[in-house]
Order: C-alpha cells, then structure tokens, then sequence
C-alpha cells in the first residue's frame, strides 16, 4: 500500500508539473491597469507546446514562443515572434488593428512588411484574447495543440503608407510593404511546393496559426 500511494504521488506531481510549468508557461504577464475591470495594455510572455506531424512527425511537440500585447482602449495587438529554436519560421513583429480592420506582418528576415484585410474568423479581438491569456495564465484553459495553415500571395506595392492607420504605419514605415490575397483553401503545402514562399508561426487564438506568404507567380 505504501508504493501504491508513493506511485500515485509521483504520478499526479508528473501531471502537476507538465500542465503549469509546460502547458501554461503561456502566459506570464505584467500589466498597466487604468481600473479593476478595464486593462488598458496588457504584456504577455508566451510559450505553447503544439504538434505538427507534416513539418515534425519524429519529433513530437515543437514549441512556439511569442510577445503578446494586448492595447483594448485603442482596439489592437501587437505580436512578436523571435527567432523559433526549431527553424522553418521566419521571426516577426504582427499587428491586428481591429479599428481599420487591418493586420500587417513584418518579415523580419526580409525586413519587408504584408498588409491583409483582418481575418476575424482567426484572430480574437483584444479584450477576448486577454481574456484567454489571464485564464490561460491561472490554468483554468489550456490551449489546443494543433495547428492550422492559412496561405497567401504578394500583390500590389503599398506606396500610401498614412493610408494603413497609424500602427500599422509605425511598423512599416521605411520598409518595402506589399498587399496580400488570401488564396483558396486547399491541403497544406509541403516544403517542395513552398520554395518561393516565407512561414510565420503566432499564436492568436486556441491554436497555432502558421501564415505562408508566397511571391506571386
């Protein structure tokens, strides 16, 4: 009886340890806050575990780490993503301006931006997206552990820039910008079919999102 009870101890200390110190290592925070209620910026440090059998079918979980800041007063999010440990992602800085409806991604390794109209099916707005953060951080939810593909195409060069809002002008200014077209969904595309194509990795929502944008054709 007693290496009965030591083994269920052991066991459940496993499980104590992988759900808070793995699992919800997303989020750690610190926050500036106006009220009780009403965080006006939000900063999260992220780490999330998640599976990817086309890209890592030996290796088991990957892990993606990310800056998070969550502005609910101006209606937008900043995302940063450094360079990932396991390679085939490039690093950067995402802005989701909900006010303009508008994301834009900057390449880090190109130094070019990509502007899109916003995907909201995708991308949580500010307030919900604190809000899975926090619970996240207290370990009432853990995040799902897959991941989804959304492929797109440089179009046209931005030359307005002031057009875009100021955020999103911060961001690019000074740098090549190109619209984006989302194209038509299909399977994941595989490393042979994607030479002309740049991925970037970020998480958004209950899943890890992986944008691929291609150079048009």
């Amino acid at each position: 009886m007693g290496l009965l009870v030591l083994l269920l101890g052991l066991v459940f200390a496993s499980m104590y340890v992988y759900r808070y110190f793995f699992i919800t290592q997303c989020c750690t925070s610190t926050r500036v806050i106006l009220s009780p209620q009403l965080p006006r910026e939000s900063v999260f440090h992220c780490g999330v575990l998640y599976e990817d059998s086309l890209y890592s079918p030996f290796k088991g979980q990957l892990e993606l780490h990310e800056d998070v800041k969550i502005y609910i007063e101006e209606n937008y999010e900043q995302i940063n993503v450094p360079v990932p440990q396991f390679g085939g992602s490039d690093p950067a800085d995402i802005i989701h301006d909900f006010q303009r409806g508008l994301t834009a991604y900057h390449d880090i390794t190109l130094d070019k931006c990509y502007v899109i109209e916003l995907n909201t099916t995708i991308v949580m707005p500010p307030r919900n997206l604190w809000e899975l953060l926090v619970n996240v951080k207290k370990g009432t939810y853990l995040p799902q552990t897959y991941i989804i593909q959304e492929e797109m195409i440089a179009t046209e060069h931005v030359s307005d820039m002031e057009q875009l809002g100021s955020f999103i002008y911060r961001l690019c200014s000074g740098k090549e910008t190109y619209r984006l077209k989302r194209r038509s969904a299909r399977r994941r595309i595989s490393r042979r079919e994607a030479g002309n194509c740049h991925r970037i990795r970020h998480f958004e929502n209950t899943f890890v999102v992986e944008t691929v944008i291609c150079k048009k054709s």
